[in-house]
């Protein structure tokens, strides 16, 4: 499609598709680590879906671009400042419960953001999203019940469900960031104004976190950066592991 504003349209389509790629990669690190079989494989299919969903908006995001990229190119040949992900998905999760904290979080945000883009006047966007929605709500779900059975737990589990949401809270605010979205793109109903769903996935997310008889963080909000490709050391690291093949072997087909 064409675009009235396509240099921040790309940027936009990006930066929802890095969310889902980059929680994609750090799911898979859970496959043949998580704490039973079947989380291992629900794990993999969360991530799947994270794929699908960045590998479909970064198809759409080289054709509105219109300089010949494929979803591949953008995946694997960005170099680190042109990634528009939040910080929130690319830092490490080695802890289960940091795990949980972060999906249930990034899975309240893009329930919430699907919903809304299924409105969106970018058809194809609209209909990734109306895709999306569905398999995000499993997300939820998963994570939601994991919080609480950790968080409603020993006194073990107690501590250390809380420990992990202190942990991931700071981060939490970049999501509602929107300083690097061109208005024009809002008042045109492609996208939505982060600071809008604010209030819904903070009253998402906080239901599980009372259920789980947790307590909300009071902490400062963490320096972001990453719509705008100032990214936390952990970046590099991901992107080296998730593009070795790729770059080794420039041109490669399989």
């Amino acid at each position: 499609m064409s675009s009235p504003h396509p240099t921040a349209h790309v940027d936009y389509l990006l930066a929802v598709a890095d969310d889902a790629l980059v929680n994609a990669q750090r799911l898979g690190w859970w496959i043949s680590r998580a704490p039973q079989l079947e989380e291992d494989v629900a794990l993999a299919n969360i991530g799947l879906d994270q794929l699908g969903q960045a590998r479909a908006l970064l198809a759409h995001a080289g054709q509105v671009e219109g300089a010949g990229r494929s979803e591949d190119d953008l995946a694997y040949l960005r170099d680190e400042r042109d990634f528009r992900n939040v910080h929130l998905v690319e830092r490490e999760q080695t802890d289960f419960g940091v795990a949980m904290a972060r999906l249930l979080m990034v899975a309240a945000w893009q329930s919430h953001l699907y919903a809304a883009l299924r409105g969106s006047t970018d058809a194809t966007l609209a209909a990734v999203a109306a895709k999306a929605v569905k398999e995000v709500a499993y997300h939820l779900d998963h994570a939601g019940r994991w919080v609480v059975r950790l968080g409603d737990g020993t006194e073990e589990s107690h501590l250390r469900m809380q420990a992990a949401l202190d942990a991931e809270w700071p981060h939490l605010e970049e999501l509602f960031d929107g300083s690097f979205l061109d208005p024009a793109l809002v008042a045109d109903g492609v996208a939505v104004d982060p600071a809008t769903l604010r209030e819904p996935v903070l009253s998402t997310i906080l239901a599980v976190v009372e259920e789980a008889t947790l307590a909300a963080p009071r902490v400062r909000p963490a320096v972001g950066g990453g719509r705008t490709g100032r990214h936390t050391e952990q970046m590099g690291y991901l992107l080296a592991e998730m593009q070795h093949l790729t770059r080794s072997h420039p041109g490669a087909t399989w």
